[in-house]
């Protein structure tokens, strides 16, 4: 049967006997192992200090990147926050945390460090559970813990803002799901002879075309696509974020699960692309490394200087990646003091050689870290 013979790809005869070109997929599943392997065998030599700090970097831009690819913006400061209490990571003093944030992070978390246990059908409802605490998805109530029923008419895959939605695909009928997920989740749970980054680019992409949740179900295909790289490489901390990768390139994401889903069951093209992001997503967490050993170095360096707990706090958050300039306004806002104490605060760290005046600060003088020795 050639797709010209049914809509989407869950519908074709030889459904879902997944077919895919290996000699095409050699390279880039070559590349992106490679990769992985220049990052881990980096990480094996800063001691575990640092790659805890980088496993809470990088956990932190999972989480949220994989919740704003769903359009929901969580707080940064909260996430962490959230990840390094369950981490043991000592990051000073953590932010509030609600039970929304605490619900994707248990998510990202469960799926990384018991990537070894099965996946079974409780385990994703609990994950659904967790993503969706008060049984409400914005202000629309949702079957929460269960497969979909959709009483509400079929599930559409679509993205965009609310008006100008564009629908991608649709998913199964409700009445399918028992026997396609048992499926499913036999297949994962089974050894299989594919390459385990194949198995993780098809795990996505088939828990994304049954859509089994009336909503999540985007977050928990990545978080699946997440134990199975764990899976792969061995390990209970991730050092990279593919959510972080699929954010970054979004239209394309859609565009080749559009692709794939009219498609035959000969996925080659989405297994390359999956292939290909994954390897940029590791290569940024090249970056993200280089940022932990910046600020690795910067106390380090200055470890006999004291500090007020003010300038402690914005040091970090500076290290951490500041969003726009900082001025004498934005250090009284975030450390809550008036502005004279904020420019004592700033001044102090100048006259010791920590901070200098950002050049082109216009009609108001912004702040940055000296550089490096």
């Amino acid at each position: 049967m050639n797709s010209g013979d049914y809509l989407y790809i869950w519908q074709a005869g030889d459904w879902p006997q997944w077919r895919f070109d290996m000699t095409a997929l050699a390279g880039p599943m070559a590349e992106a192992s490679r990769a992985q392997g220049v990052l881990l065998g980096r990480l094996a030599d800063v001691g575990m200090r640092l790659r805890d700090q980088a496993s809470l970097a990088a956990l932190t831009e999972d989480v949220l990147k994989t919740s704003e690819i769903e359009g929901e913006r969580l707080s940064v400061a909260s996430v962490r926050s959230s990840i390094a209490r369950r981490l043991g990571v000592d990051i000073g003093a953590l932010a509030p945390v609600d039970r929304h944030v605490e619900g994707v992070v248990a998510m990202v978390l469960d799926a990384t460090a018991n990537h070894r246990l099965a996946v079974t059908r409780e385990r994703l409802f609990g994950w659904h559970a967790a993503l969706f605490p008060t049984g409400y998805a914005g202000l629309s109530r949702i079957t929460v813990g269960a497969w979909r029923d959709d009483a509400t008419g079929p599930m559409q895959v679509v993205s965009g803002p609310i008006g100008r939605q564009r629908v991608h695909f649709e998913a199964p009928p409700a009445p399918l799901l028992d026997v396609q997920l048992k499926r499913f989740l036999d297949w994962i749970n089974q050894p299989t002879p594919m390459p385990p980054l194949i198995k993780a680019g098809l795990a996505h992409l088939w828990f994304v075309t049954l859509h089994p949740f009336d909503d999540g179900n985007g977050r928990i295909a990545r978080a699946i696509g997440d134990l199975l790289l764990s899976r792969a490489d061995g390990s209970t901390q991730r050092f990279y974020s593919l959510s972080s990768q699929i954010q970054r390139e979004r239209k394309a994401y859609y565009e080749i699960l559009e692709r794939t889903q009219k498609g035959s069951m000969d996925v080659t093209q989405w297994l390359a692309w999956f292939l290909e992001t994954l390897h940029r997503a590791v290569d940024h967490a090249q970056l993200t490394l280089d940022s932990v050993l910046v600020k690795a170095r910067f106390w380090h360096q200055w470890a006999d200087t004291p500090f007020n707990e003010r300038q402690a706090k914005l040091l970090n958050k500076l290290l951490d990646g500041f969003d726009g300039k900082l001025t004498t306004g934005k250090w009284a806002a975030i450390a809550k003091c008036s502005s004279d104490t904020a420019l004592r605060d700033i001044n102090d760290l100048v006259a010791r050689g920590m901070l200098r005046k950002a050049e082109g600060g216009g009609r108001s003088t912004s702040y940055e870290l000296m550089p490096p020795p």
